[in-house]
């Protein structure tokens, strides 16, 4: 699909840690299930706020990562390293022979988080009130930096050629894929690993996000359901669930990956990124900034909207921004939009801020590969406002050259659309 005449990227591993599994295919197999990850949480200082639910990674990355390695970094970093492992060795790319043959030079990392390490920020800040300044400890600023995760994730797979860290709030993710397609195309490397991670389940940034009225305040309450809070354009969704976790892939280029044997699970056409300049928190309510990208992602893309089988949307179970996604898919994909199967992960993880367009983009190249888009749980009561072919149950995609949009936007006005295609 798309422009054959430039350099095609195409995606060769997959990792994941995330509320629904801690692994790639017991991530898939959860989506397919409709199982959410979202639960109250246990910890005392949770019950002074206002929500007490959230979404924690559904394996501890104590149980992956080396204990002794772990205690080194902050738990958004711990959480992107168990994914690189994974989509490294997914891409084939973790035995010896392999790492021989590749170039260092020619490796890159693509690795985002919308806030940074903020549980190591906090809880080193806490030491030094309680115990004074010389208990802060020596590794907090190589923790808590926001470029942390990528910076260990190059020391594993030995990246010298750039190393970034895009921050635009809840585009991160899917920013940091762009990235690592714009890296490939220009020849500054011929494979890039690229995601997103977050670990911000924390009394501040939990009270911070429920006194901007983000968070839903629904499932708090004694003998509530958690797992039914997060319901994207259900009407009655009143805020989002705060998720943590990380989804990483092997990027490459398509003759770098065909030379050495790699298992192709599908191709990334295109990305559209542009912004609001709107409001510091909401979205434009009419959805151009967000209908810009898209159509930058398939003008890239060098695809017809017809081609579109699948989105898997943003959608945050937030009143404005649902709404406002769906007027960014009719203005953008026009009458094909009633034929596209629309989905929104976030109903069973939660929303992971940084992490979650690369989640989202593991789950819409998976649903390509499989031709099967997940589901969307917990919708009840479809808002007349958003007139879309929302998938409740598994959906089958159709046999063929077909395309999937992965859709993320942010705070401070950030959008990202990316299309991903079969091969």
């Amino acid at each position: 699909m798309g422009d054959k005449s430039r350099t095609r990227v195409v995606v060769t591993g997959l990792g994941t840690s995330n509320p629904v599994g801690g692994d790639v295919p017991s991530t898939w197999d959860a989506l397919l299930a409709g199982r959410s990850g979202v639960r109250r949480l246990e910890e005392d200082w949770v019950e002074d706020l206002p929500v007490k639910i959230a979404a924690r990674a559904a394996v501890e990355p104590t149980e992956v990562l080396d204990r002794v390695k772990a205690r080194r970094l902050d738990r958004s970093s711990q959480l992107a390293m168990v994914s690189v492992m994974e989509a490294w060795r997914d891409a084939g790319l973790d035995v010896p022979q392999a790492a021989g043959e590749l170039d260092g030079d020619r490796v890159g990392v693509a690795l985002a988080s919308g806030i940074g390490g903020v549980t190591t920020l906090l809880s080193n800040y806490d030491t030094m009130l309680a115990k004074g300044p010389r208990r802060v400890s020596p590794l907090a600023v190589p923790m808590l930096m926001a470029n942390g995760p990528a910076a260990n994730a190059s020391l594993y797979v030995g990246a010298r050629a750039a190393v970034n860290t895009p921050v635009s709030a809840c585009a991160s993710g899917n920013e940091a894929i762009a990235l690592a397609v714009d890296q490939i195309r220009l020849g500054r490397a011929d494979v890039v690993v690229a995601g997103g991670t977050e670990a911000a389940i924390h009394a501040l940034p939990m009270a911070a996000f429920a006194n901007m009225m983000a968070l839903s305040k629904t499932g708090s309450e004694e003998g509530g359901d958690p797992t039914a809070v997060s319901r994207p354009w259900d009407t009655g969704r009143d805020g989002f669930v705060l998720g943590e976790g990380a989804g990483v892939l092997v990027l490459e280029s398509e003759e770098h990956a065909r030379a050495r044997g790699a298992r192709i699970y599908a191709e990334i056409l295109g990305a559209g990124i542009t912004a609001d300049s709107h409001d510091i928190a909401q979205p434009d309510p009419a959805g151009r900034g967000g209908s810009r990208a898209i159509r930058r992602a398939l003008l890239e893309s060098d695809i017809d909207p017809s081609a579109i089988v699948h989105v898997n949307a943003h959608a945050t179970s937030t009143p404005q921004g649902d709404i406002a996604e769906g007027l960014m898919l009719h203005a953008t994909l026009g009458s094909h939009v009633d034929r596209v199967v629309v989905t929104s992960t976030k109903s069973m993880t939660g929303h992971l801020l940084g992490g979650a367009g690369a989640l989202e983009a593991v789950a819409t190249v998976l649903a390509v590969h499989h031709r099967m888009a997940p589901p969307t749980i917990n919708l009840d009561h479809q808002d007349p406002q958003v007139e879309l072919d929302i998938a409740t149950k598994p959906r089958d995609l159709p046999a063929g050259d077909v395309a999937a949009l992965n859709n993320s936007f942010g705070f401070g006005g950030a959008n990202v659309a990316v299309i991903i295609g079969s091969v």
